[in-house]
């Protein structure tokens, strides 16, 4: 199954938030490798959060390489593979926010890049599968303490 946006997506937990939802539209991707979409409204109780506008985007996009690498022979004496080289899946987000009262939107930029060795797709697949699990599960599990994090800067 490939990626798709849902209509709504139901945000993570963060502190001060209840029921986060986001309505999502299709927009156009910035390449032909990418799909995107737009926070178009956002649900729940999440007092000044804003949607997609030009002056302060909301864009949530998702990349896969433009040209997929494959692995390579093997050394004929020795049977190892000297280069692996990866194929690299982007998820970006990027949302304006206020750097203080009265100034205009700067983007913040939000990547998780999952950096895949060629042959492992059909080598290992359950264990990359696996290490995409549980890093979108710690993401999930600690989505309040990053977004405490990103706000006190402690750990």
């Amino acid at each position: 199954m490939s990626i798709s946006f849902p209509g709504t997506l139901t945000g993570a937990v963060q502190t001060g938030f209840t029921a986060p939802t986001y309505t999502t539209a299709a927009d156009n991707a910035p390449d032909f490798n990418a799909k995107q979409v737009a926070v178009t409204a956002v649900g729940g109780t999440q007092s000044g959060v804003i949607p997609h506008s030009v002056s302060a985007p909301f864009l949530m996009s998702v990349w896969k390489p433009k040209v997929m690498q494959s692995l390579g022979k093997p050394n004929p004496t020795t049977g190892l593979i000297a280069n692996v080289p990866t194929n690299q899946y982007k998820f970006i987000t990027l949302k304006g926010v206020l750097p203080q009262a009265g100034q205009p939107y700067k983007n913040m930029t939000i990547r998780t890049l999952i950096d895949v060795p060629a042959g492992s797709d059909t080598a290992d697949l359950p264990n990359i599968k696996a290490g995409i699990a549980a890093h979108i599960g710690l993401l999930w599990a600690q989505a309040a303490g990053v977004g405490d994090t990103a706000g006190n800067g402690l750990l």
